[in-house]
């Protein structure tokens, strides 16, 4: 698995259509516990070269109930993005994630993952691309007890969807004491 993520983040695919280059953010290991799938590294996460080393970061792991330390500690968390690197800059956050990323490179690193327990879909991209195509992602949110153990959908939790989080406050009230639940029960085998 060491060598297929070294080739991941040695991708230059769709370089021609990055404004900063290639720098593909991927990582965890075969015992990884939890994976998450999320849209696209931010233009910090690229300037950094470590994931959810942002915002965005900080609000998931609050959502997650844990540490920095515990975060990055890849036999308990990867990342998988659905497309690799920063695509750019949009209105208002950033462009959709590359549409080449996932279809070519996901199934070959899930495949090498031997103990995940959970795999976490944040944002909209990642619960069409893994849940639904129709589905509103609010739908997919409210109804995640429909796709455990598998699966845990998510909105993203960028500073810019702070008005979805307004106009449904029973994300933070109900589901995230349930996800907080659900990852420290999956992280207490250790």
């Amino acid at each position: 698995m060491k060598d297929l993520l070294q080739e991941v983040r040695q991708c230059t695919f769709c370089e021609p259509h990055l404004p900063l280059g290639a720098n593909p953010i991927v990582s965890g290991n075969e015992n990884s516990k939890i994976i998450l799938i999320s849209q696209a590294p931010g233009r910090v996460v690229h300037e950094s070269g470590i994931a959810w080393q942002d915002q965005s970061g900080k609000k998931l792991r609050e959502w997650l109930g844990v540490d920095t330390t515990t975060f990055y500690n890849e036999d308990h968390f990867a990342v998988l993005p659905m497309g690799f690197c920063y695509p750019g800059k949009a209105k208002t956050g950033d462009l959709p994630p590359r549409k080449e990323c996932a279809p070519l490179w996901h199934q070959a690193v899930l495949k090498h993952f031997k103990n995940v327990q959970l795999i976490i879909l944040i944002g909209a991209y990642a619960n069409k691309y893994y849940l639904s195509k129709n589905e509103k992602l609010t739908d997919l949110v409210k109804n995640y007890q429909d796709v455990l153990p598998k699966y845990f959908p998510l909105p993203h939790p960028s500073p810019v969807n702070r008005f979805w989080r307004m106009k449904n406050l029973w994300f933070e009230e109900e589901v995230v004491p349930q996800l907080q639940k659900k990852v420290k029960e999956i992280l207490k085998e250790d």
